[in-house]
């Protein structure tokens, strides 16, 4: 079974956190949720959100992919973060997937991953990119990147992460039974 982390800091938009937790969860793939700081984050938008886990206590674990909500709060945080930005090198150093959506991007482009292949983020983040590479497409998966703009594109960028965890049928299926 194919397994992800996702990161939530404080300030993270909450519709680009839930929506791949619950398709992921709903296609068979084990999401670890790891909060920042302590066991739970609050979003842009006051909700709160509880963790399954410290990030701290799991940056040696193995995942096949890190995910990144964005949210202008959140990916400050997560930019600020040593421990965020070490992980992003090592996974792309180590080939799995990095996926971030909205202004997480941004995140990449500061950890040095992902600089001279297409990406996509929320339009405050375009200035981080070459502008050659950047794209305004909803989704842009680049080998094991995967990026999109923002909350309005979170079922697109959720149903790309079932398609390369959980498989085609996985997406087939899921795509069919939420009428999308």
């Amino acid at each position: 079974m194919a397994n992800a982390l996702l990161i939530l800091a404080d300030g993270f938009e909450e519709v680009e956190a839930i929506t791949p937790i619950d398709l992921l969860r709903r296609a068979g793939v084990d999401v670890t949720v790891a909060a920042l700081k302590g066991m739970e984050a609050i979003g842009g938008h006051s909700i709160v959100v509880s963790a399954d886990v410290e990030l701290k206590s799991v940056l040696n674990k193995h995942f096949d992919m890190l995910i990144l909500p964005g949210g202008g709060g959140g990916t400050a945080k997560l930019a600020a973060s040593e421990e965020v930005l070490n992980l992003l090198r090592k996974y792309e150093k180590e080939d799995r997937y990095i996926a971030a959506i909205c202004a997480a991007p941004t995140v990449l482009a500061k950890a040095g991953v992902a600089k001279d292949i297409p990406v996509t983020s929320h339009p405050c983040g375009e200035g981080a990119f070459a502008p050659e590479l950047y794209t305004k497409e909803r989704v842009v998966v680049s080998g094991k990147v995967i990026t999109s703009r923002s909350a309005g594109t979170a079922m697109d960028f959720s149903l790309e992460l079932v398609k390369v965890l959980a498989g085609v049928e996985a997406y087939k299926t899921l795509k069919n039974d939420l009428l999308i």
